[in-house]
This record gives structure tokens, sequence and C-alpha cells, in this order.
């Protein structure tokens, strides 16, 4: 039987539970359990039990679905395998993880790291991590030593394993280049990565990293990749890229697998007669674009009034025709398409720039107008090549010097005069023929016109994952404290492991019926926590109690807990 006993000691009352029973024909006190005084385990009877002395909160939703992901893709052991270390601290296989898993997650510098570690479940899943083993000393001690037949050593044998178990579609492959704009020195003469060149976020006032990015139509799996000078140009970089890539991929097939049939889809700005000549020896079909001004025959015909177009099936707003002509040396075929959603957004845009740089010449008009009535009369006169110069800055943007003609002329008083007009016949003739056109060429003579189109326009997920990738919030990139190649290269290695982390997330949670864009499904696995409740240790001397829970889920977010295995023993740590 059980009994509360209380106890006198030094005029203090002590409780315990005792559990009594017969032991050698007598009755005696079997166990005891100490209760301690009245106000400490009086809250337990009524059903109140004691407040926590303070909370714990991790982000355990995303860390985990990436180190589950880290773990299927046998990444630290195949980086220990190729830059092997004493058995001692983190290896630099882990190193390398913990940085692909930020880069994917939430991209701090390497000086921020234990802060963004310390706030995740990942601190207490992965074994000796401290504040001075993820020190940006001891993390470049460790990355330091991966060159570069390291780099695409590690890269190919994730990529072979990657191929085989997430079975990935290689039918349709994209292909394009972007630049990352750093805030490397002008004079720094160590990096030669870094370089000017034209710069798509607009800083070409600063040195730019290039990167360009082969990658799997179907989910958006990264498949090649390769970091460059930043002013490569597109067409030079895709031609070297290319028998580098034929190379590697014939490396990356299943052993004794057939190899796919693939097509490779990329953008008009690498088209070049050396590159086509390459994909021809090579023997890969493609599907790219041609600039219209290098097609001006077919550019020319009329969006409306030609009998060869024909609405695409499956393709809403969607006409086209297909003919054979000559580019790149040969004789190739040619799908001229006109998209009602693409004309509409170009029109809008030429009339936009047309307004703003008529602005700008009644601007200019009217300051010459100023001088010759002798209301302005100080600083520089200017000159019929000044006034032209100042024209061609205004109607730079695309198609306006088609559609503005202008005229200058001298005057009496020694001050230009400008005059300007809008041509009517040339802007109907702009938005008849070239708007809402594209001139696609492909090597597969047998596809429908509407399955070239479809597959030219896949290119926008090759687009978004360099969207993604410069994006603040969601972005892998930055911010990018490098100075030397070598550390730009392992930069570039780890971003690029990240983009492969989060297409196997993202295609475990597919499986499980759950479709979702990536920045909604970071959204919602960021609201998934372990809160740890600690409770002080008993009489202040032992150590303090820890109790785990979660917080409370949508039912979305139990799907994903679920799908990705995060709930309890399931968890991939």
């Amino acid at each position: 039987m059980q009994r509360l006993e209380a106890k006198r000691v030094n005029g203090h009352t002590y409780y315990y539970l005792s559990d009594w029973g017969w032991r050698e024909g007598k009755c005696r006190r079997l166990a005891q359990l100490y209760l301690g005084k009245l106000e400490q385990f009086s809250s337990r009877l009524t059903g109140a039990g004691p407040a926590p002395a303070y909370a714990e909160v991790f982000e355990s939703g995303r860390p985990l679905a990436l180190w589950g992901a880290v773990q299927r893709a046998e990444l630290i052991p195949l980086a220990n395998q190729l830059c092997p270390k004493r058995q001692q601290g983190l290896s630099p296989g882990t190193y390398l993880a913990l940085a692909a898993v930020n880069r994917a997650m939430q991209p701090v510098s390497k000086r921020g790291f234990w802060e963004w570690i310390s706030g995740t479940a990942l601190v207490r899943a992965v074994a000796e991590l401290s504040a001075e083993a993820l020190s940006s000393q001891r993390f470049w001690d460790h990355l330091v030593g991966w060159e570069t037949e390291k780099i695409h050593a590690l890269w190919k044998g994730l990529l072979e394993r990657a191929v085989q178990r997430e079975g990935i579609d290689l039918s349709r492959l994209c292909y394009d280049g972007t630049n990352f704009y750093t805030f490397i020195d002008t004079f720094n003469v160590q990096n030669h990565l870094a370089q000017r060149g034209k710069n798509k976020q607009g800083r070409a006032n600063l040195r730019q990293v290039s990167y360009a990015l082969v990658c799997a139509a179907h989910g958006q799996w990264p498949l090649y990749y390769e970091v460059y000078e930043g002013n490569r140009n597109d067409s030079r970089q895709f031609g070297e890229m290319l028998g580098r890539f034929a190379t590697f991929y014939a490396g990356v097939a299943p052993a004794g697998a057939p190899r796919p049939q693939t097509t490779l889809v990329f953008d008009k700005g690498n088209n070049s007669a050396a590159n086509f000549a390459l994909i021809d020896t090579l023997g890969l079909d493609y599907v790219g674009a041609v600039k219209l001004g290098e097609v001006a025959e077919w550019a020319a015909v009329s969006n409306t009034g030609d009998s060869r177009w024909e609405a695409c099936a499956g393709l809403e707003g969607t006409k086209a025709f297909r003919v054979a002509a000559e580019v790149y040396g040969r004789p190739r075929s040619l799908v001229v398409s006109w998209h009602e959603g693409l004309f509409e957004a170009q029109w809008a845009t030429v009339q936009s720039e047309l307004a703003r740089a008529l602005r700008k010449l009644g601007e200019v008009q009217q300051s010459l107008q100023r001088r010759q009535q002798g209301e302005v009369k100080g600083g520089r006169t200017p000159t019929l090549e000044s006034v032209h110069k100042q024209c061609r800055e205004i109607l730079h943007r695309e198609h306006l010097h088609q559609v503005v003609a202008i005229e200058i002329h001298p005057h009496d008083a020694g001050v230009p005069v400008l005059d300007y007009r809008v041509q009517p016949e040339a802007l109907e003739r702009l938005r008849d023929t070239v708007l809402g056109k594209n001139v696609l060429v492909t090597s597969h003579g047998s596809w429908s016109n509407a399955q070239v189109i479809e597959a030219y326009r896949s290119q926008f997920l090759i687009e978004e994952i360099f969207q993604q990738m410069k994006d603040r919030d969601l972005g892998c990139w930055w911010p990018m404290f490098h100075w030397t190649d070598r550390m730009i290269q392992v930069h570039g290695l780890y971003c690029t492991i990240a983009l492969l982390l989060r297409a196997m997330v993202s295609r475990q949670v597919r499986e499980a019926g759950v479709a979702l864009p990536l920045p909604r499904l970071w959204a919602e696995l960021e609201q998934v926590r372990e809160v740890v409740n600690v409770y002080p240790g008993r009489g202040g001397r032992q150590a303090p109690v820890r109790q785990t829970v979660g917080n409370k889920l949508t039912a979305l977010q139990e799907r994903l807990v679920e799908a990705l295995g995060l709930r309890g023993e399931k968890r991939p740590v």
C-alpha cells in the first residue's frame, strides 16, 4: 500500500510517498518518493504543474528536412573521401554540408553562422557543434583544400547518385547564364574571376562573377554548372561549356543504361555559327530562338494578314507556322510563333517607353528654344553633334528609333533646332510584325509546333532558379564576402549543392501529393518549430529538466511534416 508520510527536519516538514508491503513476515517500507515541502507538490494535486523557468524555440522544419536530404545525398561521406582529415572535430564534409544547408535555408556570412545555427534544431542534431568550431577561420581551414578537380569529382559523385536514386527526368534540359555583382576591390590582383561587364542587376560599376547552369526542366534539378569570369561573353561561354557538359553528362547516366533522348533548350543570347556547329557535331537535339534581326524575312511576316498562321492546340492565344531556312551554316527547321500575352506586354512597354522618350525630347526642344530666344545664356552652347547624342540616348530603347523621326538643323542664333514626330506607319508596322513574335529553331522536325513552343517556354524554369538565387529572402548566393578565386569556386559549389537539396525536398513533398511552389513550401516549413521547456532542478542542485514539444501546426504543415518524416523518431537526424 502507499502512504503519505511527513518528516520534521530542522523545523521544516518534508513529505514522502512511501510504498509498504510484507517482507520476511513483517510490514516494511519497500520504496519512497521524495515530494518536498507542501507548497512544492500541492500544485500537482490540484492539476497545475510547475511553470517552466523559460523556453527555447528552435526552427526545425527547414533545417531537418534539408539535413535529411544531405544524408540521402551521401554528401558528407563522399566529401570526406575526397578531402580526408584526422578523426577529430567536424569533418570537411560536415562543414560543406552545413554551408549548403545554410545557403538553401537562410544565407548568412560565416561570422554569423553560429548565431544562425543556434536557433535551429541542427544545434542538437549534429554532434560537436560550437561557436569556436563554426568560426569563419575554422570553416576556411577545412574548405580551402577544395581544388577544382575535387569540386568536379564531388559534384559528379552527387549527381550520379541523384540520377539513380531520384529518377531524374533527363529528357529536357535548360541552359542559361547569369552574373552576380561583388564588392571586390578594383585593385585586388588575387582575383581573376571577378571582372567588370554588363551586369544583369544594373551594377556595371562593380566587378562581377558569372555563373552558368544546366538544369532538368522537370523538377528544376541542377545538373552541371560553372563559375567563370564576369567579362566572358555568353555565346563564348556556351561554346566552351557545351563540350565539357557533354562529357560530364555521358558519365552521369547509370552504368549499362541507354542514354536518354535529351533536348537542350537555350536562349538566343548563346547563338553563334560555331556553337551550332558544335551542337551538330555532338549530335544534340535542341530548341532555341533566333534573333529577329537575323531572320528579317520571317520577322516581317504580318501577324494578322498572313494565311500560314495556325492555332496551336493546347496553347491558348498562340499561333504558329513552320518553315525551313538556312540558319547558322545549314538548313534548319524554324517555327515562327506569335503569342497574345507576349504581344500585349511588349506593346504596353513600347507605349510606356515612347511616352517617356517624347517627354524627354520635348524638354530638350524647350531648352533649345529658350537659348534661341536669349532666355538662357550661360553654360556651353549646344552643337548639332551634342543634340544628336542626346537624342540617341533618349531613343536607345528597343524599337524607339524606328517610330520616332528626328530632324536637327542649324538656326540663325547659332543654336540647333530640334523637330521630332511619331511615324504612325512605322508604329503600325512594328505592331503588326515584330511585337509578340518569336522565331524558334529546332532539330525536332517531327515535333508539332506546339511541342516546340512548349519546350522553349520551359526556359523560364532556369530563369526562375536565377531569380531565387538573387532573391534577398529566398536566395542562396548572397552574401558573398570572398576575394580569391578558390574561395569563390567553393562558394559556387555549396550554393549549387543548396539547389540540389531544395530540389530533393521539393520532390519528397510532391511525391506525398502536396504541390507547392518553393516560396510557399519554405514559408510553411519555417513555421514548424520545436519548443524546449526548461524546468529548474529540484533543490537548486540538480540539472534543469528539459521537455521538448512541437508547436501547433496547420493541417497543411502537418502533411508536410508527415511527408518529410519530421515527426518523432522518423526525423532524419
